[in-house]
């Protein structure tokens, strides 16, 4: 039996698990989706690119909802608090999101050209726009996000949704971006083939570069703002609230983390080496490498940042000692504890059962096979 303050760390560690799950697995389908307009040069190569990844999109959605879920049940604090502040983004995403399953299933319901040619902007739209909105609130998070809380924990925001999109936030959206399409461009790559597969591989070149590039400005600015810091916090084993804490901002502090614990520094450094992996695989012709390259990419992004704000969660601008961190803004003891036993019984079946589905729907999607099936097909 786990005492509290494990169970805290636990569920941090869970969050993180389920929001990497949701970059690599959903990640690939909305980069092939951010890439339709622009790789598909004909109606056939779009159906060759949407086909590639359609027993699994759907399906791939779970990691997104657990992800929602989870902060809900783990973090409620965290979700009434982002959810309410920054609605207008959330809700951005909501819409964006609604493209995507009714574009996959009418895209093709007509052979018109425009009716089409509508619903591939659609899902352009449905996966580049949810991919940026996450970027830009990772970044606000360095920032800070400009809300209070009272004394009787009500939070009160003060910003507005013009704010959200300052340039350092905009940069974190194309890393966010970035990354997100380099998934979606490796996985191409391994399931198609001809000219389709080319413009994939080139793709990769692309979006391999832009990230690093992106990802080392990001952090050449998170050095250079001020971070924040715990002075004073009671027992974080105990019951506390978020006002029981001092905090103050200081230079560099985001990077706290790494020089107390300097292995932590392979965290980023996988980064560039999935990328670049990536890059020379793709080349080399090996397209699953080059996937598993983009992945390790995709897990260090997210790592690198959950650790650079670890223990903050939600750190608040307007008001530095009503940030919620991972030691005052969870669930009770006995809520992270029954969570935690059905995290153990279940995420073992889903993988089970996803690793399965991978398998069994593998292979090429090729022109010939979109012709052969044209009416079972999206």
């Amino acid at each position: 039996m786990f005492d509290y303050e494990t169970l805290k760390l636990i569920w941090w560690l869970l969050v993180g698990v389920l929001l990497i799950g949701f970059a690599i697995m959903d990640g690939h389908d909305m980069g092939v989706g951010t890439l339709l307009p622009i790789l598909g040069k004909d109606d056939t190569d779009r159906r060759v690119m949407i086909n590639s990844v359609a027993p699994h999109w759907d399906g791939n959605q779970v990691w997104f909802i657990t992800g929602g879920g989870a902060i809900f049940a783990a973090w409620p604090f965290v979700y009434a608090t982002a959810f309410s502040g920054m609605y207008w983004a959330l809700l951005l995403v909501l819409f964006a999101l609604f493209f995507r399953p009714v574009g996959f299933e009418y895209r093709s319901k007509l052979p018109n050209p425009a009716w089409r040619a509508a619903w591939d902007w659609g899902l352009f739209a449905g996966s580049a726009v949810p991919a940026l909105v996450f970027g830009v609130a990772f970044g606000n998070l360095f920032l800070g996000v400009p809300f209070s809380l009272d004394d009787t924990m009500r939070s009160f925001y003060s910003g507005s949704f013009w704010a959200l999109l300052n340039p350092f936030a905009l940069l974190c959206g194309v890393v966010s971006l970035s990354l997100l399409g380099l998934q979606g461009a490796t996985f191409l790559a391994h399931r198609t083939e001809g000219t389709l597969q080319l413009r994939a591989k080139l793709a990769v070149s692309v979006l391999a570069i832009v990230l690093l590039l992106a990802f080392s400005g990001a952090g050449v600015v998170v050095w250079r703002i001020d971070g924040y810091v715990i002075q004073s916090i009671p027992d974080v084993g105990g019951v506390i609230n978020p006002l029981m804490k001092e905090v103050v901002r200081q230079p560099g502090a985001w990077f706290g983390n790494f020089q107390k614990l300097p292995i932590l520094w392979s965290i980023p450094a996988i980064a560039y080496v999935g990328a670049l992996l990536a890059l020379l695989a793709v080349r080399a012709g090996k397209t699953l490498i080059a996937f598993v390259g983009s992945s390790l990419a995709c897990l260090s992004v997210i790592l690198t940042a959950g650790v650079a704000l670890f223990p903050f969660i939600l750190p608040s601008s307007a008001m530095p000692k009503a940030s919620l961190t991972a030691w005052d803004a969870t669930s009770s003891y006995v809520t992270l504890n029954v969570m935690l036993w059905v995290a153990l019984i279940f995420t073992p079946i889903v993988l089970a059962y996803t690793s399965w589905a991978y398998h069994v729907m593998s292979g090429k999607v090729t022109r010939e096979f979109i012709a052969a099936n044209d009416k079972q097909l999206y």
